[in-house]
């Protein structure tokens, strides 16, 4: 079985070396046949001179692109490669390489996906906010994917060919999420193995600007994979609403003919009106989509 360690990395020299050599460490000891791939993402220290003085292939992007950009190549380059399975790590030493062995075994044992959980296991530190958003972001994740997820935001992972090969990410922020999502609707088989999350290194990450900015984009990058795997509940939420809306203003304006024999003005009247057709119309459109899903 042929694994490759794919490592993306934007300004990480000051942990990329580190990381390589454990890696490189662990793997020598197991029976696997492997090889480490460092796509670079628009670097401006020596991050990319560092990982090949290491012996990683390298891949530079001209510019920083982001992490969705950066998991699409690192698996174009993996299939290339002829990877049977792909474990993605991070570049500053957060998660530890000597736990690589874990999520391989899984894979042998079955397993399409196999995710490493913070929650699951230890964690050194993080801060509350991002607790509670990869605990509510990994709420939702379950949800959708019918399947108890604890930790949807791990950049620790591992898995087949076939997931590499099926799953298309199409966002353009991340590929956390989404990879999750499409593997439970393509109905692999996605575990999840407690790892530890050490301390990092250094300053704060330079894979995002801020927590802010990340949540924002995160949370608009759910509602899209809701709307194109979900799309009765997520058209049918927002027409539901609408004609609830346009429900409560209608039994209104009855109320008032009953008590005062008159509606209580046309553009009431209006408003109910169009909310109740938006809905239904909206609804309408759920219906089609959820008859053209893939």
């Amino acid at each position: 079985m042929k694994v490759v360690v794919t490592i993306p990395a934007y300004n990480e020299a000051k942990t990329i070396g580190k990381v390589i050599s454990d890696i490189k460490e662990v793997m020598g000891k197991t029976k696997y046949s492997y090889k480490l791939l460092v796509v670079n993402d628009g670097s401006k220290d020596n991050t990319a001179e560092i990982a090949k003085n290491k012996g990683a292939a390298i891949i530079n992007h001209p510019t920083n692109y982001g992490l969705a950009e950066t998991f699409k190549t690192e698996i174009e380059k993996s299939l290339a490669m002829e990877a049977d399975v792909i474990v993605h790590i991070d570049a500053d030493g957060q998660y530890s390489a000597k736990e690589i062995p874990l999520l391989i075994k899984e894979i042998e044992s079955g397993c399409d996906l196999v995710l490493g959980s913070r929650f699951k296991g230890k964690i050194e530190q993080m801060s509350q906010i991002k607790r509670w958003g990869n605990k509510a972001f990994s709420k939702v994740i379950s949800n959708i994917c019918r399947i108890k997820i604890t930790d949807g935001q791990t950049g620790f992972r591992a898995f087949t060919k076939k997931v590499a090969g099926d799953i298309k990410i199409i966002s353009t922020h991340t590929y956390t999420q989404e990879q999750i999502i499409k593997a439970a609707k393509h109905k692999f088989r996605i575990k999840e193995v407690p790892i530890t999350f050490n301390r990092r290194i250094g300053s704060k990450s330079r894979l995002m600007k801020g927590p802010i900015d990340y949540a924002i984009k995160a949370w608009l990058n759910i509602l899209r994979i809701y709307r194109d795997y979900e799309p009765m509940k997520f058209f049918g939420s927002i027409g539901g609403f609408f004609i609830i809306l346009g429900t409560l203003i209608g039994v209104w304006i009855v109320y008032n003919i009953l008590k005062t024999g008159a509606a209580g003005g046309t553009p009431r009247v209006i408003l109910s009106s169009l909310l109740l057709i938006a809905g239904i119309q909206i609804i309408v459109f759920g219906f089609l989509a959820d008859m053209n899903k893939k």
